[in-house]
């Protein structure tokens, strides 16, 4: 038992000290779903890939919304998007705590040149 102790005593920690030390990004890792409005022609089918919910599409105000409590970062939307619209990163974004949906809108169009 006190040679385990000692073992222990002088190695090191498996897990960083996460507030003081930034986390290590793991390469193929999943994060967070990142969405790009300029691509995106609302179609509805991430949504309906969705296991958990967490996504909604509106196809007429060509709104798009997260709640990324529900998100569990399967992938499934990023399969099913024919724009590729849709994308896992990486990196993890800063944690939800509230209820909030994110929304997205289409981008507005550009005026006509002369």
């Amino acid at each position: 038992m006190s040679r385990l102790a000692l073992k222990w005593a002088f190695k090191r920690p498996a897990t960083c000290r996460y507030p003081a030390e930034p986390r290590r990004i793991i390469p193929g890792s999943r994060g967070q779903l990142m969405f790009d409005a300029d691509s995106c022609v609302f179609c509805t089918v991430c949504a309906k890939k969705c296991p958990t919910g967490a996504l909604s599409v509106s196809r007429s105000p060509k709104k798009w919304s997260i709640d990324r409590l529900l998100c569990i970062s399967c992938g499934y939307c990023v399969e099913a998007c024919p724009k590729k619209s849709l994308e896992l990163t990486a990196s993890h974004g800063s944690p939800a705590v509230t209820k909030d949906r994110e929304f997205h809108e289409a981008p507005a169009p550009k005026p006509a040149a002369r």
